[in-house]
């Protein structure tokens, strides 16, 4: 199983082993790992997901739709190159490793 890190705002860390296929979002939910609010359930409505990709995997992800970049033009926190909605990210072997930050602030 892929291990994906999520480093919280005051500097720790959680390793999760997620599921290929499923989002990054649903792996954060199930692990309860905090900060990540999801609250349309993953349907790319709310932007309460939004994570900081590192950016050794910014180039084994799909780019941003429209929706998505749409949503992340208002997230509470700064948008940044690797700002991303988990809920739009699939868990694939290649993402074995992948890093993310989150955000001081959801909207």
């Amino acid at each position: 199983m892929p291990v994906i890190t999520f480093i919280q705002k005051d500097g720790s860390s959680r390793a999760v082993e997620a599921k290929n296929g499923a989002s990054v979002m649903e792996t954060a939910i199930h692990a309860n790992v905090r900060g990540i609010d999801a609250e349309c359930g993953g349907s790319c409505s709310c932007a309460t997901c939004h994570v900081y990709v590192d950016d050794a995997f910014l180039h084994l992800l799909p780019e941003a739709d429209e929706m998505e970049n749409e949503l992340l033009d208002g997230v509470a926190s700064e948008r940044r190159p690797g700002s991303r909605l988990s809920c739009q990210l699939t868990v694939s072997a290649q993402l074995d490793g992948l890093t993310l930050r989150i955000p001081e602030m959801q909207a």
